[in-house]
């Protein structure tokens, strides 16, 4: 008798995939400046450790959100006891005017459109549930976050078909890769029920432009499907261009009246933006009344919880806050990505030029052994284990050229980046020696046997020539 489900037997969750490896590595030997200096850098984790001095000094002012108090009154008993699943309204009001305050105040959102999920993966997968069947299928751009993998896969039974970018153009979307990756689909016998896209881009640190925005909404549009834009790094965007949102351009391509507006949803979260991910606050906005309704009812699955939502709504609302922090925070992303570029190219690697988030997409092709994933997996193995660094290798983000690696920069202190670009600089030295002896030996043994076959058939020649006489 089999006593557990096929979810639960079944290796689909993608734990496997090298992006949580290298976290498992970096968890058996985490590097700590005192206790454990030749530990593993933990550059595999994007998270936003760069602006908690702000947050904290807000809670130092504000000690009643903090203390759960309401004009110095208690309200523990009220959060306390059950909350409905539709969540606080000030929580969502607050949470819908920071969302457009990101965006520049260029668009705005009804909090009635807002369903509250436990985070962004809750929010994907929550999506997956209304939006598709079993074995129905979204096109995705490729490199893309591993966890995608996991968050829109293992629960639902949706499938994943990759819209394959290439570094040629930037990795930037395409109407042929659309075109193909939806026949690909199709061949798969697969429904195709939507794109998902993150804007800006994880693992690429770029945000979409108008034409590829527009380009998938042409695409849906034409073929009758949804788009899903996970907009969770939308703060984080810190050099030209700016962000643009899907519901901005939705919005200037008067879409409003035409089925595309209903086909339209968005993911976000706090997790990167205040950098809150253990907070666990994630949001569905969707312009479709049905996907909204039932969202609200599946949300009861993953709630967030009341003095949370009570806390934030109190900093969110608290204007002279959020407008100050957003600009610093954003201003703080720039320095220390220009650390990481700035010392990565001193290394003599370069990356893919970015403006936002919490990584850079690394070009290492110029050190694989050979050009295949193959090549790419020793070359990862050898910086987790010997240079002592945790990266996401390319093959892990579904990425079609080997030699990419995602890297970030936000989650530690300014020495233990400093401290990495010192390990990867002395790797790639002594990589280039190696392989520099290496020729030289080669090219000592091929110029040796050179000489002897020389040597060889002179004497052959000449013993010939004795024959002859």
């Amino acid at each position: 008798m089999k006593l557990l489900s096929e979810k639960a037997t079944c290796n689909s969750h993608g734990q496997d995939s090298s992006y949580f490896l290298g976290w498992q590595e970096y968890e058996k030997n985490p590097y700590d400046e005192i206790q454990n200096p030749k530990g593993i850098i933990q550059m595999g984790l994007a998270e936003n450790q760069l602006s908690f001095d702000l947050l904290e000094s807000w809670l130092a002012q504000n000690p009643d959100a903090a203390g759960l108090k309401r004009n110095g009154e208690s309200i523990f008993r009220e959060l306390a006891l059950f909350q409905d699943y539709h969540g606080l309204p000030a929580f969502k009001n607050a949470m819908t005017k920071f969302m457009s305050e990101i965006r520049g105040n260029k668009v705005s959102f009804d909090s009635n459109k807002l369903v509250l999920t436990a985070g962004a993966t809750s929010a994907n997968e929550t999506l997956m549930f209304c939006l598709a069947d079993q074995g129905d299928a979204f096109l995705i751009p490729t490199p893309y976050y591993p966890g995608f993998d996991r968050d829109l896969k293992w629960r639902t039974g949706a499938e994943i078909v990759p819209i394959h970018c290439t570094s040629s153009n930037g990795f930037r979307i395409t109407e042929t890769a659309l075109e193909k990756a939806y026949l690909e689909a199709k061949k798969r016998n697969l429904r195709v029920k939507g794109v998902i896209v993150t804007n800006p881009s994880n693992p690429l640190g770029t945000t979409l432009s108008r034409n590829e925005l527009e380009l998938l909404l042409t695409f849906i549009d034409a073929k009758g499907i949804h788009l899903i834009s996970d907009e969770i790094y939308s703060g984080t965007v810190f050099n030209s261009p700016g962000f643009v949102s899907v519901m901005e351009v939705l919005i200037e391509k008067n879409y409003m009246k035409t089925e595309v507006w209903e086909r339209v949803h968005i993911v976000y979260s706090l997790s990167k933006d205040l950098g809150l991910p253990g907070f666990r606050i994630g949001a569905i906005y969707s312009n479709d009344d049905m996907v909204v309704s039932a969202a609200t009812k599946m949300s009861s699955f993953g709630l967030v919880s009341s003095q949370t939502q009570y806390l934030l709504s109190c900093m969110l609302s608290d204007k002279k806050f959020t407008k100050k922090y957003i600009p610093k925070n954003q201003k703080r992303l720039k320095k220390r990505h220009v650390m990481l570029v700035k010392g990565l190219k001193n290394a003599g690697i370069n990356c893919l030029e970015s403006n936002a988030g919490l990584f850079c997409w690394v070009d290492m092709r110029h050190l694989l052994s050979s050009n295949t994933f193959d090549a790419e997996m020793d070359l990862w193995k050898k910086i987790v284990y010997d240079v002592g660094l945790n990266i996401s290798p390319g093959s892990s983000c579904h990425c079609t050229e080997p030699g990419w690696f995602r890297a970030c920069f936000a989650n530690m202190s300014e020495d233990a980046l400093n401290l990495a670009m010192r390990r990867i600089k002395a790797f790639v030295e002594s990589t280039i020696t190696n392989t520099i002896n290496q020729t030289s030996h080669q090219n000592h043994q091929t110029s040796h046997k050179k000489k002897s076959f020389s040597k060889w058939v002179f004497r052959l020649s000449f013993n010939d020539r004795q024959r002859e006489r």
